[in-house]
């Protein structure tokens, strides 16, 4: 279970600046906040060791770097134990074109969202990840037809 942490007023106005820009100079972030450059790094730097920032990123399209083709793949284990989720887990984390891992409720177990390249490139995932000794009973593949909105900011 995630542990909760108490945010004040500034801890929130910091997140906010840093979820939409995490280049933003200290300075900056300080003048917009209304607090010192000090406080800030301070605070900053606790947010980080709470887990609370997890990590600093530059996100990026995918098409603009030849992976066109995004899909949502939902996994349906053939077998439920610690042992081969665990496995099914760590082959997933390895996967340089699975972007996301989610375990879910429902009908099925996982939800995928893969960035290929092309049809073939995504064959060849579906080929290594999901129908070799990976535990899987089944999946179904949505293919994205426009990004309309992506966001990863948690307004605060």
């Amino acid at each position: 279970m995630a542990i909760i942490h108490e945010l004040d007023k500034l801890d929130r106005q910091i997140l906010n600046l840093l979820q939409s820009d995490a280049t933003l100079p200290l300075k900056t972030v300080a003048e917009q906040v209304g607090s010192s450059v000090a406080t800030c790094q301070r605070r900053i730097r606790q947010l980080q060791q709470q887990g609370v920032i997890t990590k600093q990123v530059a996100l990026v399209n995918p098409a603009a770097v030849g992976r066109s083709l995004s899909v949502f793949v939902t996994v349906v284990m053939e077998k439920q134990n610690t042992a081969l989720q665990d496995a099914f887990l760590r082959s997933m984390k390895q996967e340089p074109d699975v972007m996301s891992c989610y375990e879910i409720s429902g009908d099925y177990d996982y939800m995928l969202l893969v960035h290929a390249r092309d049809m073939a490139d995504y064959h060849h995932f579906t080929r290594r990840a999901l129908t070799a000794e990976n535990n899987v009973r089944d999946f179904k593949s949505q293919f994205v037809m426009n990004f309309n909105k992506v966001e990863t900011k948690i307004m605060l």
